[in-house]
């Protein structure tokens, strides 16, 4: 094994290791990843918004693209405001 092959190795292995413990929540006892509380919370908004724009008589063109990246709006901006 040569020079460049042993700093590549051990560049990969530094890279490859963990920084710390996952963000996660105690929820009666059972710890939830946070991935899966914002998830949640994104999927509980667009459903509301979903709500609100059949309250206000609001008809959308293509729902089937529309509800699914609300969904990932609501919840990759969960994520940002609060595991920055």
């Amino acid at each position: 094994m040569n020079n460049y092959a042993k700093r590549w190795l051990v560049l990969t292995a530094l890279c490859t290791t963990s920084c710390g413990r996952a963000p996660s929540f105690d929820i009666l006892g059972s710890f939830f990843p946070a991935w899966m509380v914002c998830l949640i919370s994104g999927l509980v908004l667009t459903v509301l918004a979903r709500w609100l724009l059949l309250r206000l008589h609001i008809e959308l063109a293509i729902p089937v693209l529309t509800y699914p990246s609300l969904a990932a709006l609501f919840t990759l901006a969960l994520w940002l405001a609060f595991f920055r």
